[in-house]
């Protein structure tokens, strides 16, 4: 099992996206601004599936 965390951050920098605001638990909300879009990120991101979908939803392409 790896961790994804970084490597879904990374890519949500990429397209746009900022660290906006803490959200439950250890989870994180991530924007764009140009956008408006909101995507939440787990801070313990262990599934590739789940990495995988946050990045569908964000608009990339990248699968991990």
């Amino acid at each position: 099992m790896g961790d994804f965390y970084k490597q879904v951050t990374r890519e949500l920098a990429n397209c746009g996206f900022a660290y906006w605001r803490a959200a439950k638990g250890s989870h994180e909300l991530w924007r764009n601004s140009a956008t408006n879009k909101k995507v939440i990120v787990p801070r313990k991101l262990t599934n590739r599936h789940t990495a995988n979908g946050i990045l569908r939803v964000a608009g990339s392409s990248l699968k991990v």
